[in-house]
């Protein structure tokens, strides 16, 4: 297929999505959990664009690119923890993912384009160690935030703000390794196979990585835990 996603409309992302599990204690989370029932719809949806973009539909991939630049922008955020890196390895992962994609074997798109994603974000974080800069997040910019609902008023928004970022303020000081596979798995929900899949380490190491993270945030939220499970 002809590398056309230079030409293609792979914006920027930069969508609304925030710690929406910041008023839970990660650290409580039952580690045994089951996720979701697989939405078969979804995964058929997305292999049919798969396909149309293979076969030269530019705007299938376009297409799939709305449906996940917020959502990948959400996640890398978190990971990277600047705006401006986050949007770089976002893009960077949407023309990777163009420029292979008949390797996607049509299971979940999904997991596949989160991989190529934390991918980016980890080069992100190898780049800085190299280069250290001082970024700092604009977690206040309202643009990227949830919309406030009808049924909570200013006081609760207050309090879930706070909470918000007490718990980001904490992931923050965990190692880059354990706060990436934190994210993917208490608030994105994947499950250990897939994060040792995306992260390319053992089950072992993923495992440990969230119950090392858990620990460390544990004793960073000692003096936080009501506001966290108001």
């Amino acid at each position: 297929m002809e590398d056309t996603a230079s030409r293609s409309e792979v914006s920027r992302p930069g969508g609304p999505d925030a710690l929406e599990a910041a008023r839970n204690d990660p650290s409580t989370h039952n580690a045994g959990r089951v996720r979701k029932p697989t939405d078969e719809l979804q995964h058929a949806r997305d292999r049919a664009l798969v396909a149309r973009a293979l076969e030269g539909d530019v705007d299938a991939f376009n297409e799939l690119v709305g449906l996940y630049q917020d959502y990948l922008f959400a996640l890398v955020v978190r990971v990277v923890r600047d705006r401006e890196s986050a949007a770089d390895a976002v893009q960077e992962a949407f023309f990777s993912c163009y420029r292979n994609l008949a390797r996607f074997r049509g299971d979940s798109f999904r997991s596949w384009i989160s991989r190529i994603a934390i991918n980016a974000a980890t080069d992100v974080l190898r780049a800085r160690k190299r280069r250290p800069v001082d970024h700092f997040p604009e977690w206040e910019d309202d643009s990227w935030q949830p919309p406030t609902k009808e049924s909570e008023g200013p006081e609760r928004q207050a309090i879930k703000r706070n909470a918000a970022q007490v718990l980001r303020t904490a992931l923050e000081q965990v190692t880059d390794d354990q706060r990436t596979a934190i994210l993917l798995f208490d608030v994105e929900g994947f499950d250990y196979q897939e994060i040792a899949d995306m992260t390319g380490v053992s089950l072992g190491t993923v495992k440990s990585r969230i119950h090392r993270g858990r620990l460390a945030l544990r004793g960073l939220l000692a003096d936080q835990m009501e506001l966290l499970r108001d």
